[in-house]
């Protein structure tokens, strides 16, 4: 190669510094790519809180750098042929949290939230090896996703107030979730109250019903059965009702795990626990009550086959839960 002449060398040499070389070339394309991927997100964002994405626009916005975001994917299946029930409960709880965000003082182009259907981007689900529904999905501004970027739905439910923790640990983005006004319980508490008033002011002179012992007994035995079978709980986590798998279409009702639990688990064991109450009464009623014996022998019996029933279908779901459980009632 033959050497150039001075005043070209530095000709040269200033061009390449006025160009900043290729590797500032490059670095202009990046920012140039990451700005255009950035604008098109806030566009969208501005529009709908939740940017729905088919198989191109994740590879191209999501999968493929640059990126100094983060995404939050939610992998569903909402159309109705799916029939897909958590999908639709959990997509009420995302769309809650996504709208928290887009209209919180605090928001940024650092974090967006996204949905990719099953049938708008099978081939998404595909290249990720994914086989159920919802699935919720960090998608990281460096590097590819660990493994405490997949939201474990299973244990923690889909309550916008736990996905929000959740989004808090992975991105450090705090967002204080804002549900929509709910009427339902002033509504409710304010029908108790006139149904209270209206005992009061119709009875007003025999208040006797206040001391019924059998009543307030009911009341406390329901509640105590609520609390016992997890409605606390589900209060907190915010469960599915069921899962479905989308595949096979099996629902299950009973988690198969013991840190967590189905909301119709929650009212599966609410009626064991009611069954085996009942059969406790009856028997105790049998051995006090005053009725004839034939009565009392029916009432024994039919206490005796209930706690037996119900109380082997508890423990057939605790065996269920706490694989290995040895011990077994019929």
């Amino acid at each position: 190669m033959a050497a150039l002449p001075v005043p070209q060398l530095v000709l040269v040499l200033l061009l390449l510094a006025g160009c900043g070389g290729p590797g500032a070339a490059g670095r202009r394309r990046k920012e140039m790519v990451l700005s255009e991927k950035v604008n098109q997100l806030m566009e969208w964002a501005s529009k709908r809180s939740v940017i729905r994405m088919n198989g191109d626009k994740f590879r191209r916005l999501v999968k493929a750098p640059p990126r100094n975001y983060s995404v939050i994917v939610m992998f569903t299946a909402l159309q109705p042929h799916r029939q897909c029930v958590v999908c639709k409960q959990a997509d009420e709880e995302y769309q809650i949290l996504a709208n928290s965000w887009r209209y919180s003082s605090a928001f940024t182009n650092k974090i967006f939230f996204a949905m990719v259907d099953f049938d708008e981007g099978s081939d998404v689900f595909q290249m990720l090896n994914m086989n159920s529904a919802p699935t919720f999905i960090n998608f990281p501004a460096k590097g590819k996703p660990k493994r405490g970027d997949t939201y474990e739905l299973q244990v923690r439910g889909f309550a916008a107030e736990q996905l929000a923790r959740w989004v808090a640990d992975r991105t450090d983005v705090h967002i204080r979730v804002i549900r929509p006004p709910n009427y339902a319980g002033p509504l409710m508490l304010g029908l108790l109250l006139a149904v209270i008033g209206g005992l009061v002011y119709l009875r007003g002179s025999n208040l006797d019903f206040l001391y019924n012992k059998t009543g307030w007994a009911f009341a406390a035995l329901c509640f105590v059965l609520a609390m016992t079978s997890g409605q606390m709980w589900n209060h907190i986590r915010g469960p599915p009702y069921a899962h479905k798998n989308p595949h096979t279409g099996q629902v299950n009702y009973i988690h198969g795990s013991s840190q967590a639990q189905f909301v119709a688990e929650t009212h599966i064991v609410l009626l064991f626990n009611g069954g085996v109450t009942l059969g406790m009464v009856l028997l105790h009623e049998a051995a006090t009550s005053d009725m004839d014996v034939g009565k009392r022998k029916i009432m024994c019996i039919a206490g005796i086959g209930l706690v037996v029933l119900f109380f082997s279908w508890l423990l057939s779901v605790f065996r269920s839960k706490y694989h290995g459980y040895p011990y077994r009632y019929v």
